[in-house]
């Protein structure tokens, strides 16, 4: 017994053994080969923004094809209400979009697209939005400077999936409680 637990001989017999028992593992273990993406649904939030907000809410209407909404959160903290919401894009990048009426409303525009540099501008269903690029993070951004609320659509999805997401939201009237 000794010869098998001893030597060259002995780690080979051990590596084969431990070999064997994965295998056997990887062969009776569950495995699924089917994305998940963990989905919210986000219309409690929408429903809770319109009554908290002082500001019209923008929310997605309807979400683009293939997308699935991933994070929704709501804060209200010491008079300001902001919402992000996260997605898994169509082609799985992320996308976010965030708004609020944090005041001065170029520093919450600023800290959500990691950058103040503005690189252009372009027209998406009739409305400018502010472009910014953070290239160290590969992070594209979509800026609405408006009187009452700032609204950013951000994240490493590319140009035409944030311009998709910027051209899908719509202002949420508030509801008769």
């Amino acid at each position: 017994m000794e010869r098998f637990t001893q030597g060259l001989y002995g780690y080979a017999i051990a590596m084969l053994v431990c070999l064997a028992g994965v295998g056997v593992f990887l062969l009776i273990a569950p495995q699924s080969r089917e994305e998940h993406i963990p989905q919210v649904d986000f219309s409690i939030d929408v429903a809770n923004m319109r009554h908290s907000a002082p500001y019209q809410v923008w929310s997605p209407d309807p979400v683009p094809a293939g997308w699935i909404p991933t994070s929704s959160r709501m804060t209200s903290e010491k008079g300001v209400v902001s919402w992000r919401l996260g997605f898994a894009t169509a082609k799985r990048s992320h996308a976010m979009l965030a708004q609020s009426d944090e005041k001065p409303a170029a520093e919450f525009a600023n800290r959500m697209a990691n950058t103040s540099e503005v690189v252009g501008s372009v027209q998406i269903g009739g409305v400018t939005w502010e472009q910014r690029l953070r290239k160290d993070k590969d992070q594209r951004s979509l800026v609405r400077l408006l009187p009452d609320v700032t609204v950013v659509v951000t994240g490493t999805a590319q140009w035409d999936e944030l311009s998709a997401l910027a051209g899908s939201i719509k202002q949420q009237t508030e509801t008769a409680p």
